[in-house]
């Protein structure tokens, strides 16, 4: 027998009558001798799970993207009531396209758009403020005292008096910058959310929210009025929307995937069985996801993708071996067997490092980034079944075609190898001079990634919503929105609490205003406001107008006087609590880190059983919460994963130079990945942070492939030049195709609208490269220096030469 390729370690079985069905392991019997059973149950599961995922539903929660652990957050569940919807709410600007909003038809628009909001399901209502709200008042001092009442009068009849008293209402309410812009062309309708429907309880659906909107939008806008909306509601509602364009970019990886497989093994019948396979694993998905109640939200509608994605790179590792098999004569039954006995251990432990690299993010304490671990750990519980058992059994019926099976002899045989520029050149990494040139280069470009990633940036790096495309509709209202405005989008929430009936002392105050004067000195706050600045513009109001009172007076009756014309969202009914509003330039990671430590030293310094600080609310004070928890999770999150995926290359191996030569280029893509974010412009934050972990679960895999084989032929006693060639006949040229495949099918996403999936898109596209280059590479060259030749020196625990008909068996101890 000759020794052209691994495949021949298994002796040739051409009648299925001459196979020993009682040999294999307890596994392989289980379900090779009961094939019908396997697939009448298959396909009951398919059925029932089918139906199931058709009641998956798409939708997001607030709660869900924000770290409810974290001290932070907890302040602002604790707080949640006494802020009056200042976190979760909608803005919409209604603009005047001509003139300015002191105009009848403007008004009456505005007026028809309150009220259609105010009965939009979800809205806090009580909370909800604009020019028609009676909770929008102007306060005026007149010669009889205090005068006040709402800012569009009772009496309020379009008429030119009318109008003329709306805007001296404005100019006296302090509205101007917050509600209303500086320039007259555009007010807010300021809309506070609720997270759940208040009639059924159920999450608040931001899918439908945003729709109607949008509808809204559609109604009203035109040539004399445009509507512009921001808020997290609305981010979302748009990601939601982008997300029917993901079924498109998964058709097109599908198509992508299955016209490569087929260019590599032009054989239809096999290369439709590798595609249903991992779609079964995507139904199946879907399937238990809804009978536990889950849902797909904008974060984890990709993991299918990559569960796709995982699957095709296994299913096309047992195609190759089968079909190698078949060409050299053997029983399809019995190839499919060999196939299983001989990439089992391989393929269950690289899906056991993809389910680690998920599982790892169990520990980021942020619920969308565990649904999504969750939602992922399925997927690949599900492959394990579809790709590592089913697949087999399939093709051990269908088989494959006979010109495909000779031709795949053909081109994995030793003589072609030779004749490959490519794999000739491939093999020459196992020998001193390529391999000190490749693990120098190795070297050298991580060294160069950590200088690089040392500027790697925790957070949002852009302004607006990074999550969608600069261009954005919603980018673009919210820079009107930024542009036009006094106060930012972006606020930060310091919390305050005093014993009840002390929220408005002169100390409480005092100290509530000196820690927002030294916030206004920061770089990137643009201004404060709270019940101490609102009490100073009252003295101010108190004392005939004049500027020179703008200061808080050490009289408790005056300043407590104030408090029953204080806006709800400054304090709350007890006055056992204060809110100090912070708006800041932008929720660049840089600004949120100098305001959150201004407020940490002033806190250390300043609090007292009197009066207490809390961080930290408002949509600021939630990213600063997040940025900290992602900061903290990273590199505690890359060591777990590591951790994990070498404890499982030593139970496969049992070598720790197997383990070094398996690990260290998923270390350098690693680096890599981390120096292209910053030469991008990508921080890490919820979005990206997953793929990270993910591409070194998934990254293992080749590896694996790989290194398997190459270990089977080194204790079979070929030199390492010869294994490795073997390695590249049996899984090498698959591992290329598969990294280059799945590059192409998720390098599709950089088109996507939603810039999050185009930034995870290009990162595992060139972690895929990577590790393919790695495995192919780099691995050969590393075990030119740590896996020497077993015929010279052998390796740790290497079992004695085995007779030839038994070779591929020691995959399974390898």
């Amino acid at each position: 027998m000759n020794h052209d390729s691994p495949l021949d370690a298994q002796p040739v079985v051409t009648r299925l009558e001459d196979f020993d069905p009682a040999s294999g392991s307890v596994i392989e019997r289980a379900f090779f001798n009961h094939r019908p059973w396997v697939l009448l149950l298959s396909l009951l599961l398919t059925l029932v799970l089918g139906w199931q995922a058709t009641r998956l539903q798409l939708n997001a929660s607030f709660e869900k993207t924000i770290p409810t652990g974290h001290p932070y957050i907890a302040n602002y569940l604790a707080h949640k009531a006494d802020l009056g919807g200042q976190t979760n709410a909608l803005r919409l600007v209604v603009q005047a396209k001509q003139g300015t909003i002191f105009d009848q038809q403007y008004l009456e628009t505005l007026q028809k758009i309150n009220d259609e909001i105010f009965l939009l399901p979800g809205v806090d209502r009580p909370f909800m403020k604009s020019l028609w709200t009676s909770n929008t008042r102007w306060v005026a001092v007149t010669e009889e005292g205090l005068d006040g009442g709402p800012v569009i009068p009772d009496a309020f009849d379009g008429s030119p008096q009318s109008l003329a008293e709306l805007r001296a209402n404005v100019e006296r309410s302090g509205e101007i910058g917050q509600l209303v812009a500086g320039d007259f062309k555009s007010s807010i309708v300021f809309v506070p959310l609720l997270d759940r429907h208040p009639e059924t309880g159920q999450a608040l659906d931001y899918g439908d929210l945003s729709r109607q909107i949008e509808a809204l939008r559609a109604r009203y806008d035109s040539d004399t009025l445009q509507i512009r909306v921001t808020g997290f509601a609305k981010v979302v509602g748009d990601l939601i929307e982008g997300l029917h364009q993901v079924l498109l970019f998964f058709l097109l990886a599908l198509a992508i995937t299955t016209a490569l497989l087929y260019g590599y093994t032009h054989c239809k019948r096999s290369t439709a069985l590798v595609v249903a396979c991992s779609l079964v694993a995507v139904v199946w998905q879907f399937g238990t996801l809804a009978l536990l109640g889950f849902e797909l939200d904008p974060y984890s509608v990709l993991v299918p993708f990559l569960v796709f994605a995982i699957g095709m790179s296994h299913g096309a590792q047992k195609m190759n071996g089968i079909m190698q098999d078949i060409g050299r004569g053997t029983h399809r039954v019995v190839a499919a067997r060999y196939t299983f006995r001989r990439l089992i251990v391989a393929g269950a432990t690289a899906l056991l490092c993809d389910a680690v690299g998920f599982a790892v993010l169990f520990i980021i304490q942020i619920k969308v980034i565990q649904d999504l671990a969750l939602i992922a750990s399925i997927g690949v519980a599900m492959l394990i079944v579809t790709n590592l058992l089913l697949l087999p059994i399939l093709l051990s019926y269908v088989g494959v075609s006979p010109k495909a099976a000779e031709r795949s002899l053909r081109a994995d045989s030793a003589q072609a190898l030779q004749r490959s520029w490519l794999w000739s050149g491939l093999t020459r990494f196992t020998q001193r001079p390529a391999a000190a040139i490749a693990v120098g280069t190795g070297a050298l470009l991580a060294v160069a990634g950590f200088a690089v990633s040392l500027h790697l940036s925790i957070g949002d790096l852009d302004p607006g919503a990074p999550e969608l495309r600069p261009d954005s509709r919603y980018n673009q209202d919210n820079a009107y929105l930024i542009s036009h405005y006094a106060a930012s989008t972006d606020i930060l929430t310091v919390m305050a609490t005093t014993p009840p009936d002390r929220c408005t002392s002169y100390g409480s105050l005092s100290t509530l205003d000196a820690l927002a004067w030294q916030l206004e000195q920061l770089p990137g706050v643009e201004s404060t406001n709270s019940m101490a600045a609102l009490s100073k513009l009252a003295m101010v109001g108190y004392n005939e107008g004049h500027l020179k009172w703008f200061e808080l007076l050490p009289n408790e009756s005056a300043l407590g006087g104030v408090q029953t014309r204080a806006p709800r969202e400054l304090f709350n009914q007890s006055c056992s609590f204060l809110a100090l509003y912070v708006y800041l330039k932008d929720h660049k990671a840089e600004t949120l880190e100098r305001v959150v430590a201004e407020v940490e030293r002033f806190k250390a310094d300043n609090d007292s059983p009197e009066l207490s600080f809390k961080l930290a609310a408002g949509s600021a004070g939630i990213d600063a919460a997040t940025n900290i928890v992602v900061r903290q999770a990273m590199r505690e999150m890359l060591l777990w994963v590591y951790a994990a995926v070498v404890i499982l290359c030593w139970i496969t191996f049992r070598s720790w130079r197997a383990v070094i030569v398996a690990v260290l280029p998923l270390m350098l893509t690693s680096i890599l990945c981390e120096a292209l974010m910053v030469g991008l412009g990508m921080g890490v934050k919820v979005a990206t942070l997953p793929v990270i972990a993910l591409g070194v679960g998934i990254g293992v895999d080749y590896a694996l492939y790989v290194l398997s084989v190459t270990l089977a032929r080194l204790r079979a006693g070929d030199s390492l030049a010869e294994a490795y060639a073997h390695a590249l006949q049996f899984t090498g040229r698959v591992v290329m195709l598969t990294g280059v495949t799945l590059a192409l099918a998720v390098g599709t996403w950089a088109f996507s609208p939603i810039k999050f999936q185009a930034d995870m898109g290009i990162l595992l596209a060139f972690m895929f490269v990577w590790n393919m280059v790695g495995a192919l590479v780099l691995l050969p060259a590393l075990a030119h220096f740590l896996l020497p030749s077993a015929r010279t020196v052998p390796i740790e625990n290497a079992p004695t030469a085995t007779p030839t008909a038994d070779r591929t068996t020691s995959v399974q101890s390898a």
